[in-house]
């Protein structure tokens, strides 16, 4: 069953005015929402519908990409915008107040809760106490969801006293992006790939999230998680898990998930000396105060099973950093011969490149012959073979993550969130990753802004014969 209404909490805030109203517009445009849909958006901010409406109008006309859309349908798309004023902690007046404003929701509805951790237990109690937690109900939670797996598990336990995990949607904007989903189908549309993806030709695997900014506005929330909390324990895990599960059955929610549980359940604890914390130089005039807050973090990680045994996973993330990349690099292992040698030409082992932002191409490179007669000997070269996803779907629009989650989420399509038990399989990794820098008082390297981040970091991968892809 679809929704005949959505509800955002934090409807004023920045993800709202940058992601949501955008992509819920372009959903709009091309005819994919329900045509009667009412979107209803709250936080404490006091405006009317209207008001409501020239706020989303101000922002789609700030965010909404300009060479994919002219606006002529916004006048009607904030014809379905409807707001409530309200104070979370206020009791629960207000949450009887928004069901009023969300009118009849038997039809289905679903809910986007962007909202402090703390302010989880009230919402879900309101929800319930207002009648906006029954069976046609569907919620997307936004993160943070915890800084630890305690505080997840009193998270998810005060979500789970209202909803079914088959009505609980858990978005890491990561899974909605339309690279990571083509790595599934490199894997296992594709003959070429699989039967390679595995510890006899892979030799190691690298994971890089690098953000040039800085803490924009998020100095609280950033100082009190980390890189460590902020991006690996979702965002990089979640791609890791892509990257090293087994094939699924099918590419339905289940099946799907199920293959990257066991993947992060598979991975082995690792000890201080496979990782690094950094912190850019001036963070704490930023704060105004002394801080021990990683802003870089790299780690060698292990997937212990047969598939991966021996095969190092090197992660790494950090902000004030040279370029914003997000990539995957599968680096497979030199062929077992070189049959050139004796003509005194050198092969280079084989690496898949995915790109994930701020261009989404896939690079292979392979080994080529230089034309020429050869009478100085052959002469082998690495060739790039190259996807660039705009240039090789020039017909369909481009999406962006959120146009796909929210869809998936009035839809009640779960494959591309995440499950609870992935959640905690991520944060007892994570809490292991902390405690072992507790015991042994692990303090970050101090690196300069527009680096790669601190030098140890390449120190971590050097000692294994192996250098980073920059």
């Amino acid at each position: 069953m679809g929704a005949s209404a959505l509800l955002l909490f934090g409807a004023t805030g920045d993800l709202a005015r940058r992601m949501l109203l955008p992509s819920l517009y372009a959903l709009y445009d091309d005819g994919l929402l329900p045509k009667d849909l009412r979107i209803v958006g709250t936080a404490r901010s006091a405006l009317d519908d209207r008001g409501y409406r020239d706020m989303a109008e101000d922002a789609l006309s700030e965010f909404l990409p300009g060479h994919d859309r002219d606006g002529a349908s916004i006048p009607a798309f904030l014809e379905h915008l409807y707001y409530h004023p309200m104070d979370i902690l206020a009791g629960d007046d207000g949450f009887s107040r928004l069901s009023e404003k969300l009118e009849d929701t038997s039809d289905g509805l679903s809910i986007f809760l962007s909202t402090a951790p703390s302010l989880f237990e009230p919402t879900i109690r309101g929800l319930q106490a207002a009648g906006l937690a029954h069976d046609g109900v569907r919620i997307g939670l936004e993160k943070p969801l915890g800084t630890d797996l305690q505080s997840s598990c009193e998270i998810n336990d005060a979500v789970a006293s209202a909803f079914p995990e088959d009505r609980i949607f858990r978005i890491d904007h990561y899974l909605g992006k339309e690279t990571v989903q083509n790595l599934l189908a490199l894997r296992f549309a594709n003959v070429l790939f699989e039967p390679l993806w595995n510890e006899e030709h892979i030799d190691h695997v690298q994971i890089t999230v690098a953000e040039t900014v800085g803490l924009e506005g998020r100095v609280d929330y950033y100082d009190g998680v980390g890189a460590l909390r902020d991006m690996v324990q979702n965002h990089v895990l979640q791609l890791l898990a892509l990257v090293a599960m087994e094939p699924p059955s099918s590419f339905d929610a289940t099946a799907v998930r199920d293959e990257k549980v066991k993947v992060l359940r598979s991975l082995r604890p690792i000890t201080c000396d496979d990782s690094v914390l950094g912190q850019y130089e001036g963070y704490d005039a930023e704060l105004k105060r002394d801080s021990a807050t990683e802003t870089f973090v790299a780690l060698k990680a292990n997937v212990d099973n047969w598939r991966w045994a021996g095969v190092p996973f090197y992660l790494r993330t950090g902000k004030k950093l040279a370029e914003r990349r997000t990539e995957i690099v599968v680096q497979f292992k030199p062929i077992p011969h070189n049959i050139f040698a004796s003509r005194g030409a050198n092969s280079v082992p084989n690496r898949l490149i995915i790109a994930i932002q701020p261009q989404e191409n896939i690079h292979l490179s392979v080994m080529a012959k230089v034309p020429g007669l050869d009478r100085g000997g052959i002469k082998l070269r690495e060739v790039p073979l190259d996807i660039s996803m705009p240039d090789a779907f020039a017909g369909p629009r481009r999406r962006i993550a959120y146009e796909r989650l929210l869809l998936d989420l009035i839809e009640g399509d779960q494959t591309l969130f995440v499950r609870r038990d992935e959640v905690e399989a991520q944060w007892q990794w994570i809490d292991a990753v902390r405690a072992c820098w507790t015991e042994t008082a692990k303090t970050p390297e101090v690196y300069q802004e527009g680096s790669l981040g601190p030098e140890v970091a390449d120190a971590l991968v050097k000692r294994d014969g192996r250098v980073w892809h920059d």
